[in-house]
């Protein structure tokens, strides 16, 4: 269990690029994949550099749940992608997400994810600086 009072939401923004856009005029629902890994990306890679924290290595997606709440089309301004972790375990976690604006929701997801020893191509446990940061966008207990 996760000990926190008030949960944090990592935010990224995540320009609609011309080249997400289908022939029905809005984001292909694959290129949202696109989008949930540009968010880890920051959330667990550039976010920790620029902060002059150790980035996390050897994390890897175990699974991907996806829904669909309303189409995105094009457009100049960015949307948000806001993470936030809603379980920790030893060896994985769990990341839900949101992509969306200001008028609302375009993507709800979640992601399981393994910490991974790729020297030894096994799992492995999440050291204590991974879990201490996980619990900074931890949702309550």
């Amino acid at each position: 269990m996760v000990e926190r009072t008030q949960a944090q939401r990592h935010v990224y923004l995540r320009t609609v690029r011309f080249a997400d856009i289908d022939s029905q005029g809005h984001v292909n629902n694959v290129r949202f994949l696109d989008y949930l890994e540009d968010a880890r990306f920051g959330m667990f890679h550039i976010d920790p550099h620029k902060a002059g924290d150790e980035p996390f290595k050897g994390l890897v997606v175990t699974r991907h749940e996806i829904d669909y709440r309303r189409p995105l089309g094009f457009r100049a301004e960015p949307v948000r992608v806001e993470s936030w972790v809603t379980e920790i375990r030893p060896v994985r976690f769990t990341l839900h997400y949101e992509v969306r604006d200001d008028e609302g929701v375009y993507v709800t997801a979640k992601s399981v994810i393994a910490a991974y020893d790729v020297e030894r191509e096994a799992p492995r446990r999440l050291n204590e600086s991974e879990l201490a940061y996980l619990k900074r966008y931890a949702e309550p207990a």
